[in-house]
């Protein structure tokens, strides 16, 4: 087939593809060079190109391009659910049989399997944390390499650790590549990568330095988007405004939130408003977020109230706005996010709403960033004198990290070489590793940089498309001429005093549920802690209370300080001490409290005890004896810490560790004990604040052992 035939034959797959049969749908020619590369020439091609471009529109043709010659099926490493339902649906319509597998279909993916040896799949959609799963791994993927007939890595700016969100499963990527047969094309795609991410994504690939390499870089300009920054006093504001304005924006479209909290509060907040919104997070489950999907494609909600859960691979060409509650950390994730409006409407707009709790946020996420030496080398150490694959939950008890940090490590450990996941868990190969200090300190470099990007975007009174566009290192940027700089601010900051009054309201509610712990975690006896199992009903604390969360816009913005590393230790201040005073009263008369009345009514607290505390000592005796005050209760003393017992090693990384440190770390003293003992009823325990529970739980159990006839805990935050 001659180019020209090649080139006729594309046109009509991309007609098929955007449902104009017979219509004059034609390839751009950046499209069209990056398919002849892939189909007549069996090239490897890296674009770089922005939403809405058409990158899905280039694999799609070229599948079916590959397909009539006879290649095997394409393979497509695709990062979220999401993008995968689109992707399924979009070569429908083409006429291209599509399959996935993740995480929420594994019970498909034997028959999936079957229907790729078999010839019956065009394309095949991969999570990348399938491609290190050890069956799939050693058993799938080698012959998917072999059978191959193009292979996709869409989002490929994942591979870069340089990037905003880098993941280690895509680092796989390396060993199918090593294992395609010569001549299998290969096509990387992204809309954020600047140039850095570019040469790095290009090498990790096999195409940085090869003279048979295509890359495809475009202009990165969104005419149809309008950007624009409002600034307001406060989280009160900001919601308020968005109750009175949201209405007004075009269309449907998303609302980015930086916590699970400030979504839910948003959501709950713009419903009572009357707006149909639907929360969208990392905690959504999966049904409800296909439905939450599916509703704003239909236009049947006027937005989606989201995370960063949402950021990538969501399509929808007519969405017509997209509004940040709180700023990214980098300019290049606030692009792409952004780069979901007005991919197929003339006009879009786009709004940052910033606030002043988004530092601390970003401080939170980076904290949790690569960890320090020490502790991969004690998970190298306990994983070589293991002699047996070692699962999460048995590794966790014996290192210092969360399990989600944990497998993060391992990950990077895993493409390092040092470690491998096998069934049953993971074992160290034994190959010497060297942790990399300077690149991870270039990298948080780089991340500070970013956000300090961030920062001069809200403020700069230049062109703000042409600041995303150079900060991608899009060598066109010029002045929109569309933006808020280029034109005029088209929103007001005027709120009216009701819908301040009654965002003030909502934020100011006081009081969320702490539910208590009633299963011991898995792997204590392996550090020493003869606990597992179910925590006995005699043991347990009650559903406990909280003023609020520190990673909410609401109290979170007045916690925050309060409780951070470096606060100051001091009396609880009177507006705190009156709103935890309101959750309590709350709690009295809600279902279940001592007030309420009911046949299963708890009985009313007889005395208060306080948490030893080494950091905030007179917060904590403070808030316990303003409680103890106004609900006329006996203040009954502290559990203390044991001589010898050291407070900061108490506060561990995962729960084993933490339980590990608590275990004999407190007492209930005598005069303490004695008076549990006169108690006839159950006790109010009072902290600053509450993580993983456990120090809580642990305090429970000591005091109901000593006596109590039930165990209240309340504290001023829960913490994330």
């Amino acid at each position: 087939m001659s180019n020209e035939e090649l080139r006729t034959a594309a046109d009509t797959v991309l007609a098929r593809l955007v449902g104009a049969p017979g219509g004059d749908a034609r390839l751009r020619e950046d499209q069209w060079r990056a398919i002849e590369a892939l189909v007549a020439d069996k090239r490897r091609a890296l674009v770089v190109q922005r939403t809405g471009w058409g990158k899905s529109a280039v694999y799609f043709v070229a599948t079916a391009l590959l397909r009539g010659q006879g290649a095997g099926p394409t393979v497509i490493v695709s990062p979220l659910l999401a993008l995968m339902r689109n992707q399924v649906e979009a070569a429908a319509r083409a006429g291209i049989r599509a399959r996935t597998i993740n995480s929420s279909n594994s019970e498909e993916w034997e028959t999936i399997q079957d229907e790729v040896a078999a010839g019956e799949v065009d394309v095949l959609l991969v999570s990348p944390e399938r491609l290190n799963n050890p069956d799939f791994r050693d058993q799938v993927l080698p012959r998917l390499a072999a059978a191959t007939g193009l292979l996709v890595v869409d989002e490929a700016h994942c591979i870069s650790d340089w990037g905003h969100d880098f993941r280690p499963d895509y680092r796989r990527l390396r060993t199918m590549l090593a294992d395609l047969p010569q001549g299998v094309p290969v096509l990387a795609t992204t809309a954020t990568a600047n140039a850095r991410v570019t040469a790095d994504v290009a090498e990790q690939l096999g195409t940085g330095g090869s003279t048979d390499a295509l890359v495809l870089r475009g202009p990165l300009d969104r005419e149809s988007l309008s950007l624009n920054v409002l600034q307001l006093p406060d989280a009160a504001h900001r919601m308020a405004w968005l109750a009175e304005h949201l209405g007004e924006l075009p269309g449907s479209g998303i609302i980015y939130t930086l916590t699970v909290a400030a979504a839910e509060e948003v959501t709950a907040f713009l419903r009572q408003a009357g707006h149909t919104v639907t929360s969208y997070t990392g905690k959504t489950e999966n049904a409800d977020r296909q439905q939450a999907e599916e509703d704003l494609l239909a236009n049947r909600v006027k937005a989606l109230v989201a995370t960063s859960a949402l950021g990538m691979g969501f399509d929808k060409p007519d969405l017509g706005f997209v509004v940040h509650l709180g700023s990214p950390s980098s300019p290049i994730a606030y692009y792409q996010q952004v780069g979901r409006a007005g991919r197929g409407v003339e006009h879009a707009e786009v709004l940052l709403l910033p606030g002043k709790e988004d530092q601390a946020i970003w401080q939170y996420f980076a904290s949790i960033a690569f960890p320090p030496e020490e502790q991969v080398r004690r998970t190298l150490d306990v994983l070589g004198q293991a002699g047996r694959p070692l699962s999460l939950p048995a590794l966790e008890p014996l290192v210092e990290l969360r399990r989600s940090r944990l497998e993060t490590m391992l990950k990077v450990l895993d493409v390092d070489g040092a470690v491998k996941r096998v069934k049953g868990g993971w074992i160290s190969t034994g190959t010497p590793w060297t942790y990399d200090t300077e690149r991870y300190a270039w990298v948080a470099k780089q991340r500070a940089t970013e956000q300090q990007a961030m920062r001069d975007y809200v403020t700069t009174t230049g062109c703000r498309m042409e600041f995303l566009r150079r900060q991608l290192d899009d060598e066109g940027a010029a002045p929109c001429g569309r933006c808020d700089t280029c034109t005029k601010p088209r929103f007001s900051d005027a709120v009216s005093s009701s819908a301040l009054d009654s965002a003030r309201g909502e934020l100011g509610r006081a009081g969320i549920e702490v539910d208590p712990r009633k299963m011991w975690p898995t792997g204590l006896p392996a550090v020493g802690v003869d606990l597992k199992g179910r925590i006995p009903a005699g043991e347990q604390a009650a559903t406990g209370r909280a003023l609020g969360r520190l990673s909410d816009i609401g109290w979170g913005n007045r916690l925050r300080p309060m409780l951070g590393p470096q606060a100051p230790d001091g009396p609880v201040p009177d507006d705190v001490a009156q709103a935890v005073v309101g959750v309590l009263a709350d709690w009295a008369k809600g279902p279940g409290g001592w007030a309420s009345g009911g046949s299963g009514a708890m009985p009313r607290p007889v005395g208060v005890v306080t948490m030893a505390s080494q950091r905030r000592p007179h917060l904590v005796q403070s808030l316990g004896a303003r409680i103890a005050e106004v609900g006329r209760l006996p203040l009954l003393g502290s559990i203390e810490y044991a001589p010898g017992a050291d407070a900061a090693q108490v506060s561990r990384s995962n729960s084993a560790q933490r339980l590990k440190a608590l275990d004999g770390a407190l007492v209930v003293p005598p005069a303490l004990a004695e008076a549990l003992a006169d108690a006839d009823g159950p006790v109010l325990l009072v902290d600053d604040s509450t993580d993983t529970g456990w120090t809580l739980a642990v305090a429970a159990r000591m005091l109901r052992r000593a006596g109590a006839q039930g165990v209240l805990p309340l504290v001023l935050a829960v913490q994330g």
